[in-house]
């Protein structure tokens, strides 16, 4: 996914997107950050679960302002891709942990933003609650489960089938789920799971390509470039290089 069209971090912490528009998501968690990981602009909901008792308290401060350490130091790694890199993260599954002891599963994606001149700015966030609970819109605890064991197992043969068995439910039927709760089908799923494992190794390893695509579950070599090309624009290697240049 490209990054977000060229304008200035001011406007996009202007008050009528950030205070007025998503101060009006209870259920979301919408926030600005600028290059060196500083909150620039946040939403109502942030600043409750950071336990802020107003925005100006959260703004200009990092998540290792307001986090546990191990968390903040994944928050800031998964920033730090998407600043440093302008590696997007969409609709990633994440159990958050906040300040005032709440935890919920959502759906995060953060975008870098760029300036005029093409530079990458800082970085646009938006973490979507999903709602685990017995009414309809909740998700239920046997796909949560799945979800989990795919991100410990996507090196394994997994298909979309076997994904289905383990949350007990007819292949069709669990699908419609993944698609209504989490906007990707389960191949896709399995799909995100090993690429953004593959786009990790590369950026942190000497790893050759293909030892990278057996242990993320590629066939090969091929498979893996095909579907990082696909994904990211960049074959594998040249993702590397341009993480490290």
């Amino acid at each position: 996914m490209p990054a977000l069209p060229a304008r200035s971090l001011a406007q996009l912490a202007a008050p009528l997107i950030a205070g007025e528009l998503f101060d009006l998501v209870p259920d979301a968690v919408f926030f600005v950050k600028d290059r060196t990981g500083r909150y620039t602009a946040a939403n109502q909901t942030l600043v409750e679960r950071c336990a802020c008792r107003s925005k100006a308290e959260l703004l200009g401060r990092t998540v290792a302002d307001l986090f546990p350490a191990e968390l903040a130091a994944r928050y800031a790694e998964q920033d730090a891709a998407v600043i440093t890199y302008g590696t997007p993260v969409v609709n990633r599954l994440e159990l958050h942990l906040y300040p005032t002891r709440r935890t919920g599963w959502c759906l995060t994606t953060k975008l870098p933003i760029r300036d005029a001149a093409g530079r990458i700015a800082g970085l646009v966030g938006l973490s979507r609650d999903l709602h685990v609970g017995g009414d309809s819109g909740a998700v239920p605890a046997p796909l949560i489960a799945t979800v989990e064991y795919l991100q410990a197992h996507f090196a394994d043969s997994l298909s979309p089938a076997e994904l289905a068995a383990r949350a007990g439910l007819a292949p069709a039927k669990f699908t419609r789920l993944t698609k209504r709760l989490l906007g990707l089908t389960p191949g896709q799923l399995i799909l995100q799971a090993r690429l953004q494992a593959a786009a990790q190794r590369l950026r942190d390893t000497d790893e050759a390509v293909a030892h990278i695509a057996h242990a993320c579950g590629f066939y090969d070599h091929s498979a893996l470039t095909r579907h990082f090309k696909a994904a990211t624009g960049l074959a594998p290697l040249a993702y590397r290089q341009s993480a490290r240049a």
